[in-house]
């Protein structure tokens, strides 16, 4: 399924670049991403680790920190304490719109930045860092000699990754204030560690002290000869496998409770997804569907609702009604389209309606047909709407028998 790109609010009112990668069928759990010191949301190691998420069925939120990318904001004025700021104003975007985000995944610095602020999002279940720092401070050695000129001059351009960048005083005095083993030892989450022991920009022993720190449940995971940006394609692949498998012992994902599937013609199967509030899992055969209901109502607004389903079921029903008569009757019909809304009404603003107290539902259907019909054809094709099965089926009696399933 193709990325989402959008932009978010921080909470300093910058517009935030992001991008929600989606499998293709409905997602089994969300993750956030949080990516390295100065990188972006699209860097190759954030990229590919993405795409093997979601390759296990795991969504995946990536975006620029402020001053970053196509974010907004001046890098300048950000520091370790705004990108874990960026990262919760994330969570709750993510939360807003699709379902909290499960898994919280960091490289390098961002590693440092998610272990920072896993605790204040809530309905994380499983923390990965990614050759991370155990104290964000790690990073003042990227600035070499310009250490003394920025403490002495308040703002300095340096040079990272052969692009220029400013870093003020500020950015310092609140890198060094950061004490990571404290929130570690309080984490209370699952903790994957994966770290390269030849790593030559954070050492392996940085790895370490995070997994000293970090209480049961923890793991370590290796990664060999890889480098610290993953440069690699099979570094990422790997990284991405590593973090599903590890990941869905933790996570709600839909296929580690889900019932057997149905082979089309069986019925459908709904279950609840675990990824937000009211999301549910749609299966019919080989098809994956998403129902959710809006954000105003305590949804996420992630699928159609309930009674949008029920509509399309109608909608397609009359089309496929109107085009099979057609093609019998040998009628010119180019084109159909369905147009269809539930609403409530009372039942005494209905004169041909047999309640005649409460309220009534209602669906109005407005077909469109196009083609060179005379009247009484338009005339015919109206009356066979109306006889679409799903159509007979909501205007009789329905008997619906509920049992519970072993």
């Amino acid at each position: 399924m193709p990325a989402q790109r959008f932009d978010f609010p921080n909470g300093r009112g910058d517009q935030l670049a992001a991008l929600l990668d989606l499998p293709d069928g409905p997602p089994r759990a969300y993750a956030l991403f949080a990516h390295c010191f100065t990188c972006g949301k699209d860097v190759l190691a954030a990229a590919r680790i993405a795409r093997g998420l979601t390759q296990q069925g795991i969504a995946v939120l990536r975006f620029d920190f402020t001053g970053l990318g196509a974010s907004d904001g001046e890098f300048a004025n950000t520091n370790f304490s705004s990108n874990i700021a960026d990262l919760l104003a994330a969570a709750e975007h993510l939360r807003a719109t699709h379902a909290a985000p499960q898994l919280l995944i960091g490289h390098s610095l961002g590693g440092a930045a998610v272990l920072a602020a896993a605790a204040d999002i809530s309905g994380v279940r499983a923390v990965v860092t990614i050759a991370a720092p155990s104290d964000p401070g790690h990073v003042t050695h990227l600035l070499g000699d310009k250490l003394a000129d920025i403490a002495a001059k308040g703002e300095v351009e340096v040079t990272l990754g052969g692009r220029p960048f400013r870093v003020q005083r500020q950015f310092l005095d609140d890198v060094t204030h950061h004490r990571l083993s404290d929130r570690i030892a309080r984490l209370h989450k699952p903790l994957l560690v994966l770290h390269a022991p030849r790593d030559e920009i954070v050492g392996i022993d940085n790895a370490s002290a995070i997994f000293t720190a970090a209480k049961h449940p923890k793991s370590f995971v290796s990664l060999d000869d890889a480098d610290h940006l993953l440069s690699r394609p099979r570094d990422a692949a790997y990284v991405a496998d590593v973090i599903a498998a590890w990941a869905s012992r933790y996570l709600a994902l839909a296929t580690a409770t889900a019932s057997p599937e149905p082979q089309h013609g069986e019925g459908v199967l709904v279950e609840e997804t675990g990824g937000g509030r009211l999301q549910q899992r749609v299966v019919v055969g080989k098809h994956r569907l998403l129902a959710d209901e809006p954000v105003s109502v305590g949804g996420a607004d992630s699928g159609p609702d309930p009674y949008s389903f029920l509509l399309a079921a109608l909608g397609a029903c009359t089309s496929m009604t109107l085009r099979l008569y057609a093609e019998r009757k040998n009628l010119p019909l180019e084109g159909i389209s369905v147009h269809l809304r539930h609403t409530k009404i009372h039942a005494a603003d209905c004169e041909e309606c047999e309640t005649k107290t409460g309220k009534l539902d209602r669906i109005d259907r407005e077909i469109v047909l196009r083609g060179p019909f005379d009247a009484a054809q338009r005339q015919r094709l109206l009356q066979i709407a109306d006889m679409c099965p799903v159509h007979r089926t909501l205007t009789s009696e329905i008997q619906i028998r509920t049992s519970e399933r072993a």
